[in-house]
């Protein structure tokens, strides 16, 4: 390496998704922790004897060595950078039946919800601790896993209002009235006929939130697992824009196969 010259970013990554690139390449679309979603060219990945084959697979965490930005046409870094190196740094094996779905839910949320180079270290941290949770029965604690790393995401990317009071208002919520989760209004007063929540509910999700554990709030999420997934449901619709996701589409045909 020339003497002055910076030494290659070495960072955590989960793969989220791969493109073919050429007969030999790959582009991968990583979330790191440091740097936030990256799109990075794997050359030679595909080949048979490749090292990186085994290693540049979904919800695993990685250890990836990256080159230096290239400078594009108009001086600025280029959007794609060169992966130099990639091992893995250990974690679960890969997730099967619905849990592999719920794995590509969360990918496919973070793809359409984050910005390209833009770093969330906690949310890279509860995408890693809610993959073990993710089991191929869909259980309690697997929907619990996913309604909380909603709530993170969309803590993190900024379109989840304070759940305390009403947004509209900013009036702290009376613990035992009911409220719902509007996409364009926010926390709003709500009957309880209608799918809301009573507002110690809400705040005890708040708390839960700011005290940053996933089990914590995942426990929060726990008691009201049905009324909690519609309403993020219509929340992260109306920010997707209205268009539905891939990875559920294929679930729920899947399951009229099965029915």
């Amino acid at each position: 390496m020339a003497r002055g010259a910076r030494a290659p970013a070495v960072q955590q990554a989960f793969v989220l998704h791969q493109y073919d690139w050429s007969e030999s390449s790959l582009i991968l679309d990583l979330f790191t922790r440091e740097q936030g979603r990256l799109a990075v060219v794997a050359k030679g990945a595909k080949r048979p004897y490749s090292q990186l084959r085994a290693v540049l697979l979904p919800f695993q965490r990685i250890q990836v060595t990256l080159s230096k930005p290239a400078k594009s046409t108009d001086g600025n870094p280029a959007e794609v950078v060169t992966l130099r190196a990639a091992e893995w740094a250990g974690g679960s094996t890969l997730p099967a039946g619905a849990a592999l779905f719920s794995g590509y839910y969360l990918n496919e949320l973070l793809l359409k919800l984050l910005a390209r180079q833009d770093a969330h270290p906690l949310l890279f941290e509860a995408y890693a601790q809610t993959l073990p949770q993710l089991h191929a029965n869909e259980d309690a604690q697997s929907q619990a896993a996913l309604r909380a790393f909603e709530l993170r995401l969309l803590v993190e990317t900024g379109l989840l209002p304070d759940l305390s009071v009403v947004t509209l208002t900013q009036a702290p919520l009376q613990l035992e009235r009911s409220y719902g989760l509007a996409a364009e209004a926010g926390i709003q007063p709500l009957s309880v006929e209608a799918g809301g929540l009573d507002g110690s509910t809400w705040i005890h999700l708040q708390a839960a939130l700011l005290h940053g554990s996933m089990a914590a709030l995942q426990q929060a999420c726990a008691p009201v697992l049905p009324q909690l997934k519609s309403a993020l449901r219509g929340l992260l619709h109306y920010h997707l824009g209205g268009k539905p996701l891939r990875t559920r589409q294929v679930m729920l045909d899947v399951q009229k196969l099965l029915d």
